[in-house]
């Protein structure tokens, strides 16, 4: 009979606890901007000047 590891074992009882679970199986939506996303955002309303720091962006509500 093959040894087990005392970590296999831990591995195959352990459970993930319902707040862990990622979003998109809980169907919520997120309520803030990744910084990629403020970006353009911001390009495509015009308020985005070239060459602009992406450090310290103004709070940007999502396009519905």
């Amino acid at each position: 009979m093959p040894k087990i590891r005392a970590s296999t074992i831990l591995f195959l009882i352990m459970s993930q606890h319902p707040s862990l679970k990622k979003s998109s199986s809980i169907g919520a939506k997120r309520s803030v901007m990744k910084r990629f996303e403020r970006v353009k955002a911001l390009q495509a309303r015009g308020q985005w000047k070239e060459g602009q720091s992406p450090v310290g962006l103004p709070k940007t509500e999502p396009d519905a």
